[in-house]
């Protein structure tokens, strides 16, 4: 199953996830299910209902309130917000992530991991790194 594979490639990057904001769709939140159970501890999740068929810029928002004491989020949600999300915020990006995330899209189970310095409430366009992307079939 495509998502516990993305769980297991997510664990793999030993990034210590504190906080999982994920969609109310039963989609997301059984994808969720399936991939945190790959991973070493799991993260406070919150399911957020305007997660849901949101714009990047609504997205942003809704990071934006995320406490400053969550270093590493987790944002599981729906295309095409959280494809133009990562485009958006990532003003750079390491390797060819950049130009596998624009040929492959975001199908489900996708993910990239981006990275930005600052808090949570300064998170906007072009501050952020893609630092990697991966899609089932990649």
């Amino acid at each position: 199953m495509d998502a516990a594979e993305a769980g297991r490639r997510l664990a793999d990057t030993d990034i210590p996830f504190d906080l999982a904001l994920c969609s109310t769709a039963t989609r997301t939140r059984e994808t969720w299910k399936l991939a945190v159970h790959e991973f070493p501890h799991r993260p406070k999740t919150i399911y957020e209902e305007r997660v849901y068929e949101a714009s990047p810029g609504e997205l942003i928002a809704v990071l934006n309130e995320t406490p400053d004491d969550a270093q590493n989020l987790l944002l599981i949600g729906h295309n095409p917000g959280v494809q133009g999300l990562a485009e958006i915020l990532s003003g750079s990006a390491e390797g060819d992530a950049r130009d596998r995330l624009s040929r492959r899209g975001f199908p489900a189970a996708a993910f990239a991991v981006l990275s930005f310095s600052g808090t949570w409430k300064t998170l906007e366009p072009g501050v952020a790194t893609l630092v990697d992307y991966w899609a089932p079939s990649e």
